[in-house]
């Protein structure tokens, strides 16, 4: 970046990372992330396209972010995805390159995406047990995802990174085989406090929170404290001795991370936003229709000088409006 200074919000959080949504579509359905009709098509003109997309990494990278992560949806089931990702991997100053995924597709994509430049993968695993898989996503198939994650380790990539969503009653039960996965696989786990995103009745009789996980892990294994990686997100990581993969817990509801956030998020549609669960947002599609890089740039600095201090769900209370996790890149 030659001497580029770091770029921080009003509270002097340092913001160096882009999730960057490619499309809301996904061949997946997962109850808590989407309808089960899907998402309203809104059309080819209706989302970036990939020189947009790549516009906005470009003016990021420029003010001072270093880590992009792809998302949606699904960002696989995107037409072009693997050209669009090598031109963004060759952006100079863009440090760390990540996608996440549901894997269905990744056996026949690892290989290319990881030429791609791509260096790391996240993969959304809710279950390691084909029928209740079938349940949550609605239809998905267990064993596609499971051959991804060979498919992955035999392209190049570092063991990717789990991401369970945990739901009391649907899939705490299995806690600790995921757990045991650090240890057979050599896979990352982290599990990610179950979200309020719609105002459904009675939604937090599904929240479990990220130490209920530790201590159930802890009837069975002891568990040492990790230190996190320059470009790790918000979990508090922790190994199991002698397992190759590590264990976090993502506890966005019962014990907020929003200090430490360094992120702000795009969507497919053009949308920019500071905090996950905030209601503001800000349209970046009059700095790209017709293009003007630096009215795009002082956009950026804007929604990162907006960034709130920090948001306020907690159990059993909301504080934004219902959405699409799909829609706004999870």
């Amino acid at each position: 970046m030659s001497g580029q200074a770091p770029l921080r919000d009003t509270y002097n959080r340092r913001i160096n990372y882009l999730r960057l949504s490619v499309t809301d579509r996904c061949n997946l359905r997962c109850f808590y992330c989407m309808p089960a009709e899907g998402v309203q098509d809104v059309g080819h003109c209706g989302v970036l396209s990939f020189e947009e997309l790549q516009m906005i990494a470009e003016c990021a990278v420029r003010l001072g972010i270093e880590k992009i992560r792809i998302t949606g949806g699904e960002p696989t089931v995107r037409a072009g995805l693997v050209d669009f990702l090598a031109k963004l991997s060759a952006i100079p100053g863009l440090r760390h390159l990540a996608l996440t995924t549901n894997g269905l597709l990744l056996e026949q994509m690892a290989a290319d995406l990881y030429r791609a430049g791509v260096q790391r993968l996240n993969v959304s695993l809710d279950s390691l047990n084909p029928q209740r898989f079938r349940e949550i996503t609605r239809g998905g198939d267990l064993h596609k995802v499971l051959a991804g994650l060979d498919a992955a380790l035999a392209a190049g990539f570092p063991h990717p990174k789990i991401n369970v969503v945990i739901m009391r009653g649907i899939n705490d039960a299995e806690i600790l085989d995921f757990a045991e996965l650090t240890r057979t696989r050599g896979c990352p786990v982290r599990f990610i406090e179950y979200m309020p995103v719609v105002r459904e009745e009675g939604w937090h009789r599904l929240c479990f929170s990220g130490q209920e996980v530790l201590q159930r892990i802890a009837e069975k294994y002891r568990l040492e404290p990790i230190d996190k990686g320059a470009f790790s997100g918000p979990s508090q990581d922790f190994r199991i001795p002698g397992a190759m993969g590590s264990i976090g817990i993502i506890t966005a509801v019962s014990g907020h991370f929003c200090n430490d956030c360094n992120r702000i998020r795009v969507t497919a549609r053009g949308q920019a936003k500071g905090c996950l669960f905030s209601d503001e947002k800000t349209d970046l599609l009059p700095f790209l229709r017709p293009p003007d890089c630096q009215a795009l740039c002082a956009a950026l600095q804007r929604i990162v000088a907006s960034k709130p201090e920090g948001h306020a769900i907690k159990c059993g209370e909301y504080a934004h409006s219902n959405f699409s996790m799909a829609q706004v890149g999870g």
